[in-house]
């Protein structure tokens, strides 16, 4: 299932779709549709195209200051930080690295007394190890107390976060945790963990467009982070969408 929830949505991404609608024309010798593919993949390959749908999700320009957080019974970092490789003990940084680092930060504020990670573990990685335990080492590296340090079962998506980190809190009657994820990813980790019966405060890292950019030319100019950012902001309405429909029955 979590294979398929990956699969499904890559036909009505850019990439796919524009891929789809090219090769479909080319068969059925309707060169319109094919200069129509080619011009979605254009479009939505812009730099100026990936970073308005970007900001659409993502919703914030800036990180909350910790100061001005609530005190909470937990911060919640979510997965998909770290790329495991041989010889690495640790795991090397992904892009989505802030996530841990801002969950520290929160951590280090004062505002919680348990940091807890996720034991995110992919059905396609039998031999990687449980990445709450790599951040685990990393964060009793880094100082935080190896009792205020808790890691979730094991996970394989945000709904499945959520679920684990309320079990793990299930001592607490309505738990509040500062909820630490990527921007763009906030809104749909947001509703699955209010779904889950947690309250949530929420500390968006990782912003993948940058409030000082200017327009250039260049931004016209299609190419590969323009087609992604365009990629994940869709893929990440499509998972809104489909959570609120879901919850909503």
């Amino acid at each position: 299932m979590l294979i398929f929830h990956k699969v499904l949505p890559v036909f009505v991404l850019p990439l796919g779709l524009g891929i789809v609608v090219v090769v479909l024309g080319a068969l059925i010798r309707r060169w319109w549709l094919v200069w129509f593919g080619v011009g979605l993949l254009w479009v939505l390959g812009m730099p100026v195209t990936g970073d308005w749908m970007m900001r659409m999700v993502e919703g914030v320009d800036r990180r909350v200051d910790v100061a001005l957080l609530e005190p909470a019974d937990a911060v919640v970092v979510l997965g998909g930080v770290t790329v495991q490789v041989p010889g690495v003990r640790y795991g090397e940084w992904g892009d989505a690295a802030d996530r841990f680092e801002g969950g520290v930060e929160v951590f280090r504020g004062g505002k919680v007394p348990l940091l807890v990670l996720t034991g995110a573990k992919m059905p396609w990685a039998p031999d990687a190890r449980v990445e709450g335990e790599l951040l685990r080492e990393r964060a009793l590296l880094l100082g935080v107390p190896e009792e205020s340090i808790r890691v979730t079962g094991r996970v394989g998506n945000t709904a499945d976060e959520a679920r684990e980190v309320r079990k793990l809190l299930a001592g607490i009657a309505r738990p509040r945790v500062i909820l630490v994820t990527s921007a763009f990813h906030m809104r749909r980790a947001a509703m699955l963990f209010r779904h889950a019966g947690l309250r949530v405060d929420e500390f968006p890292v990782d912003f993948r467009t940058s409030f000082y950019d200017r327009l250039t030319v260049i931004d016209f100019l299609p190419c590969a982070d323009g087609l992604e950012n365009s990629e994940l902001a869709i893929r990440e309405m499509i998972g809104w969408l489909y959570y609120l429909l879901v919850n909503s029955e």
